[in-house]
């Protein structure tokens, strides 16, 4: 049985996204970040991610974290590799050349996308977007976004999917790690392939129920 820690406002959101898809059975054990709290050491603190119990698991205090059969991963896009390919049946890879092609895109997602992704996301979350600070960490991170655009644009201009042509994890960890810069549409516009396969990935049920679910926590 799969344990998973983390909140879904958390990197967990990846394997939480691919276990609603697989209808894998797990346990779900909600670790939130210590820095949403007031102070993460009081008794009555929830599980977080300075608890003990956590740090047993992950001495690193990061969410998501994933134990099963003796087993412990402590990043989201192993732990997503992992489920897809012990449980995720069409959505893991049905042979070698398919498993080397999603750790390949995992990598690119990770290195190529997700720090500038994410900057965009901090500077218009932080309420500095409409100041000329703010609007200069977001040109600088589209510009460096604009490269690895390009290639999933040609990827996906001529392939339905990251990987046969067939919703996989691949997707999943890809639209994840760019779901950060939807808030720059004028972007996702430059690249139409590109918006509308993410679109499309987030408009399947088991994204809306993660993303229902996400919502429905405290910011």
């Amino acid at each position: 049985m799969i344990t998973l820690y983390g909140a879904y406002r958390s990197r967990a959101s990846r394997p939480l996204w691919l276990l609603a898809e697989t209808g894998t059975p797990f346990t779900h054990l909600p670790v939130i970040q210590a820095y949403r709290l007031a102070d993460p050491a009081a008794p009555d603190a929830p599980l977080n991610t300075t608890s003990a119990s956590f740090l047993r698991v992950n001495p690193q205090g990061q969410i998501p974290a994933m134990e099963e059969d003796g087993l412990v991963l402590t990043e989201s896009l192993a732990i997503t590799l992992h489920i897809a390919r012990r449980h995720g049946g069409p959505l893991g890879p049905a042979n070698d050349a398919e498993l080397a092609l999603m750790e390949q895109w995992a990598l690119f997602a990770a290195t190529s996308l997700e720090t500038p992704a994410l900057e965009i996301l901090f500077a218009q979350t932080n309420g500095t977007a409409d100041l000329p600070e703010g609007a200069a960490v977001i040109a600088v991170a589209a510009e460096k976004l604009r490269r690895p655009l390009a290639r999933l644009q040609g990827h996906l201009a001529a392939h339905s999917h990251m990987v046969g042509d067939r919703f996989t994890v691949a997707d999943i960890n890809t639209a994840e790690c760019l779901r950060y810069a939807q808030g720059h549409p004028s972007l996702l516009a430059e690249f139409p392939a590109v918006k509308a396969w993410l679109e499309a990935c987030q408009s399947r049920p088991a994204f809306q129920s993660m993303w229902a679910a996400r919502q429905a926590e405290p910011a």
